[in-house]
């Protein structure tokens, strides 16, 4: 398999150069995009708002919630209850999805590793349906997709580690062996299920963000942003980690603490997302990439670039995906169409590289 480059600065500079200013303004220039793109969505659906209606809502509730009730019930209804707090998740779990590729591509030296390379989405999937078919266990769906998503890959981890040592091979293999038995295990629900439990478990599999409210936000905005930021923070050790094991032990890193943390935050905001919205798939595949064509290889750059990245797919999906035609469609099947031909180009450019 291709690895990494690793032609990446491992130190913190003093001062910024003429290149680091330079990607400096890409990632304000896409965080203005972001911002600007989750106004004009929540403008857009079956009831149409205008933006400047949309800032005085908004702006409001954050700045005079003493007078909200002087507000347009209707309006302030679709765009407070409804459509903001939509957009915000949607952009919380493109950042949480983008960043945890980008870390698991990084610590894994390889380029075709997603975010459920470890059984993440699997163990999640299970969760979920074993909720939906039997309630009695969990208190919400959401809790039981967290729950075994985090199981998964606790369980790839002990799987693969061996003498004190995880292989990233071995690890790797693990995760597709406990992905394997939990979507066994999701299958066994299917069957179990009646026609109602049935249809919710296989719309959640394909990713959504139609029952998203205030209270999904404020569980989930917190745990993604705080474990971003713990990430980027060591970025130039996740630099150091795509030199290698040997290498990143020459220059005082070692690998194996450094991987387990970065490996838990990843997984942690991984199984967030996952448990509040389903599974969206490629997000986590494709934007690393597309941030490195824009940044180079250095993480200290591709880790906020992807994840404003990933905001700004993760929008525009989910604005086609309700407004495209008058039923909502499962924002999976939007990422997946978009990202299936990208995965093929990604095959056919470096081919050589990946198959030698």
């Amino acid at each position: 398999m291709e690895e990494l480059s690793t032609d990446v600065k491992v130190s913190t500079p003093t001062a910024l150069n003429f290149f680091e200013a330079r990607k400096l303004c890409i990632i304000f220039f896409l965080a203005f995009v972001m911002v600007a793109g989750g106004m004009v969505t929540i403008c857009l659906g079956t009831y149409q708002i205008s933006i400047a209606e949309v800032y005085s809502i908004i702006s409001t509730h954050i700045f005079s919630p003493d007078i909200v009730d002087s507000l347009d019930k209707l309006e302030n209804t679709i765009v407070w209850n409804i459509r903001f707090p939509r957009v915000i998740m949607a952009i919380t779990v493109g950042i949480g999805l983008s960043v945890a590729g980008t870390i698991y591509q990084g610590c894994f030296r390889n380029p075709l590793v997603e975010p459920y390379i470890l059984g993440v989405s699997s163990g999640a999937a299970f969760g979920a349906a074993l909720g939906i078919v039997y309630p009695h266990i969990f208190i919400s769906i959401q809790l039981g997709a967290f729950v075994f998503a985090l199981l998964s890959v606790f369980l790839a981890y002990s799987l693969a580690r061996s003498r004190g040592q995880t292989p990233v091979v071995t690890l790797i293999l693990a995760g597709i062996i406990i992905g394997s038995i939990f979507s066994a295990c999701v299958s066994i629900m299917k069957y179990l299920s009646n026609d109602i439990q049935l249809r919710e478990i296989v719309f959640w599999m394909m990713g959504g963000f139609y029952y998203t409210q205030w209270g999904d936000v404020k569980l989930t905005v917190p745990v993604v942003l705080i474990s971003v930021a713990i990430m980027w923070f060591f970025g130039w050790k996740l630099n150091v980690l795509s030199m290698g094991d040997e290498e990143a032990r020459a220059l005082g890193v070692n690998p194996e603490v450094f991987k387990f943390i970065f490996i838990v935050l990843a997984t942690l905001v991984t199984a967030i997302c996952v448990s509040s919205v389903g599974i969206i798939a490629w997000v986590g595949l494709m934007m690393p990439h597309a941030a490195r064509l824009i940044q180079g290889p250095d993480n200290r750059f591709v880790i906020p670039t992807a994840a404003l990245m990933g905001g700004v797919y993760i929008i525009f999906c989910d604005t086609i995906a309700r407004t495209l035609t008058s039923a909502e469609i499962p924002i999976g099947i939007i990422t997946a169409i978009v990202g299936a031909p990208y995965l093929i180009y990604l095959l056919r450019s470096k081919e050589k590289e990946i198959f030698g």
